[in-house]
């Protein structure tokens, strides 16, 4: 028998998206992030600068401009976020219609995660973190996988040619609480 307590509303938030680039293998990059306690308005997932660290270190890791498909989530389409991206010569994103989830790559992502952790049970947030961190990090390591997730989205994601002469594919992008 294992004792759950229900005495917090603490949560794990998650974000991640899928990147393509031709020649090399799809990546998963993901962020961890512990709701904060709610004060003065302020959100408890991920805000719109730790939407915009993701992108970063996106761009960072895979040296080159990004194109990112968007869902149509609060963060994505705030003015803030609209600011953050226009300081981000390197970005350009597209947003997906409404409701149209199986068109996100990393919407798979999110229901392959929720399925191994089925029947689970951990004792604690730091316990289920660490879990959800070693998932992802197996997902990472998988990329046959990470190419199903793609596929399944019917989206064909041909080679765009940027400024500088560089190929570049779009990466999804989605978030999860």
């Amino acid at each position: 028998m294992v004792k759950v307590t229900g005495g917090s509303n603490r949560r794990v938030s998650l974000a991640a998206l899928v990147a393509v680039k031709p020649g090399c293998r799809p990546r998963l990059i993901y962020r961890v992030h512990h709701a904060r306690r709610r004060r003065n308005g302020q959100r408890k997932g991920f805000t719109e600068a730790d939407c915009a660290a993701l992108l970063d270190a996106a761009h960072q890791q895979l040296a080159g401009p990004i194109v990112v498909v968007w869902d149509n989530l609060n963060v994505h389409v705030s003015d803030a976020m609209t600011g953050l991206v226009a300081a981000r010569d390197w970005l350009r994103v597209y947003r997906l219609p409404p409701y149209a989830h199986e068109l996100n790559p990393v919407e798979p992502v999110w229901s392959h995660l929720k399925r191994s952790l089925a029947n689970l049970a951990k004792r604690n947030l730091p316990q289920l973190t660490a879990l959800v961190k070693t998932r992802l990090k197996r997902m990472q390591y998988r990329p046959a996988l990470l190419d199903g997730f793609l596929a399944s989205t019917g989206l064909d994601l041909p080679p765009a040619v940027s400024a500088a002469g560089e190929q570049t594919r779009g990466a999804g992008a989605s978030l999860i609480r």
